[in-house]
């Protein structure tokens, strides 16, 4: 059985990790750092970590503030709070003047589990998408996340990094190789291709095979980046199998589905069909049944698969 890690939790370990080498990075939270897993960084590097108490604005307004000196901060809370409560702030204070401001949020999607539809962000990815100067990145496990932080770092202005509560199977190793814009294949596949991001890769994978047994050639895309989307991927894989079919743990109203449709829609359109959540707010429940009850499973993605390559 594959080794599993939250993106919360490798990401809390990796900013440890980063402490003496980026001497310029410091960390925010607004009160949940042993949830976020920043205590990581802030139990060896107490000088460079800032809890601001649950007060989000002011979590991104001193954000700004660190970045205009020349800081590189990390702010992080709940997804929820951060994109939600703290937007008119990350839009003023960060995106508009174009802060070199990394947002890295936790505890997004339904997989937050028995905390509830009020804590589980299903709108995030939309709400941070839209905002010019942004860019957002979602990682599948926990090696990715590491590449995704490399990634931010090497940006000069501001990333969202969009991470979970829920351990998840560790897909990938160190030879992995994330790059933002681009989109990474997983498996080739001539029938339908799924577009897949964050925890729905490893259910998306899980497809491919129960695809590949019932006959069904389908190819796998990981895009980590949502913006800026691999547009001529997705262009590719229109061309190359007619039918896609796209899986995320976030609406399907602006998210990763939405990108997608909008590329199709302007340059290739093609039969598509959207795995996410379908217009409705999370509720408290075990993470597996709510999978199962939104729609995100392997099962759910095999069915769409099917009804797309019907439509072709």
């Amino acid at each position: 059985m594959a080794e599993k890690k939250s993106t919360r939790q490798a990401y809390g370990e990796y900013l440890a990790k980063l402490r003496d080498e980026k001497q310029e990075l410091v960390v925010l939270d607004a009160d949940l750092s042993g949830a976020t897993k920043t205590n990581i960084f802030a139990k060896q590097c107490t000088e460079r970590h800032f809890n601001v108490g649950i007060a989000e604005a002011n979590l991104m307004g001193m954000s700004a503030g660190l970045a205009a000196v020349g800081k590189i901060p990390f702010a992080s809370t709940f997804a929820i709070f951060g994109a939600g409560r703290a937007y008119e702030i990350i839009r003023n204070s960060i995106c508009y003047p174009k802060l070199n401001v990394k947002i890295a949020l936790t505890h997004s999607g339904i997989s937050v589990g028995e905390d509830g539809g009020s804590h589980q962000s299903i709108e995030d990815l939309a709400l941070m998408r839209v905002m010019p100067n942004m860019t957002v990145l979602c990682p599948a496990d926990a090696v990715e996340t590491e590449k995704m932080i490399d990634a931010a770092l090497a940006i000069d202005g501001p990333v969202y990094i969009r991470l979970g509560r829920s351990d998840v199977p560790i897909l990938f190793d160190e030879n992995y190789n994330f790059e933002v814009g681009k989109a990474t294949p997983l498996k080739e596949g001539q029938d339908v291709t799924i577009i897949a991001t964050g925890l729905m890769v490893g259910p998306a994978l899980e497809a491919v095979e129960l695809l590949a047994a019932e006959g069904i050639s389908a190819a796998l895309l990981n895009m980590g980046s949502i913006k800026p989307l691999d547009v001529a991927a997705v262009e590719a894989a229109a061309k190359a199998t007619g039918a896609i079919v796209t899986a995320e743990e976030h609406s399907v109203i602006g998210g990763l589905g939405s990108a997608v449709a909008e590329v199709l829609a302007e340059t290739c359109p093609v039969a598509m069909e959207r795995i996410g959540v379908k217009d409705r707010f999370g509720q408290s429940g075990k993470v597996p049944p709510l999978m199962a009850e939104y729609g995100l499973t392997a099962n759910d993605i095999l069915a769409a698969a099917k009804k797309v390559i019907g439509r072709k």
